[in-house]
């Protein structure tokens, strides 16, 4: 499903992204453009969607351009969040030629990396449309672009867990092994002065023990669709549920339906395949 409203981007995140990947693109310099295009010449071309998908990053695509060359024309011609069948002008743009194909590998990578990632998330969204069940992500993605990517999930119907391990308290397997057990792990939580506590639990024993101990959510890990089931009707409403690992196209309707509040799925962010997006010149 589509997201009710545009999501926001962050567009201090979105420039440090293009400008590291403008530093590892162009690095010196653009000697081949330098080279054989001449410094008056002009470019007009489209970007233009060579899959079906559902675009993001548009926003950021325009940005590169205009870092590279500041009077570059870019008008958007589809919207974030939208679904376009294959062969979709996304843009079309003009400028000196020069900056412009310069500019154009780290446009197109972010633009088919972030699409990539909106449209493998509408997939998932789509399969439990009508269950109930919220669809998030997680933090498994690429290093220097989790913003991005997680804005691209928010384009595909998703909503964000946690932003960074600042962002909240989720206590996993290796937190209560070393803690000794859920319910100490959760009451130095407590201790800490810390609210909005998840404990991720891999059986029905850790659950009851996560429930008594106050937990305010439950990540209900690797745990079939049968146990899930068993798991919500023994958390009883007293926690927010979130089922969790291996959660593939296939099975994530099932697992939905189990009555959990939400479902995580990590691929969304860190597997989604780039789209194919061209820019052409016109």
């Amino acid at each position: 499903m589509p997201p009710d409203t545009a999501p926001a981007l962050d567009f201090d995140d979105a420039r440090r992204a293009i400008r590291a990947a403008l530093d590892e693109d162009v690095g010196g310099g653009d000697i081949t453009s330098a080279a054989v295009i001449p410094a008056d010449r002009r470019f007009q071309g489209v970007m233009r969607a060579r899959q079906a998908m559902v675009v993001s990053g548009l926003p950021v695509a325009e940005e590169v351009f205009r870092i590279v060359v500041p009077e570059a024309r870019f008008r958007a011609m589809a919207a974030d969040g939208e679904a376009v069948p294959a062969g979709t002008v996304l843009a079309d743009i003009a400028g000196p030629a020069r900056g412009l194909l310069t500019a154009e590998r780290t446009a197109l990578n972010l633009l088919q990396l972030m699409s990539g990632i909106a449209t493998l998330t509408r997939h998932y969204a789509e399969r439990i449309a009508g269950t109930g069940c919220v669809l998030l992500d997680t933090r498994k993605t690429v290093p220097g672009l989790r913003r991005l990517s997680k804005y691209a999930a928010r384009c595909g119907g998703a909503r964000n867990h946690r932003m960074g391990l600042d962002d909240g308290v989720l206590i996993k397997d290796n937190h209560i092994a070393v803690c000794g057990g859920v319910a100490a792990a959760v009451r130095r939580a407590r201790d800490a002065g810390l609210a909005g506590i998840e404990v991720e639990c891999d059986t029905l024993d850790q659950v009851a023990e996560a429930v008594a101990a106050g937990a305010d959510s439950i990540l209900l890990d690797n745990m079939d669709p049968g146990t899930l089931r068993r798991a919500v009707a023994l958390v009883g409403g007293r926690a927010r549920t979130e089922a969790s690992g291996g959660v593939t196209l296939d099975t994530i309707r099932a697992i939905a339906e189990s009555g959990v509040d939400s479902v995580s799925v990590g691929r969304i962010t860190q597997s989604a395949p780039a789209v194919d997006i061209g820019l052409d010149w016109s």
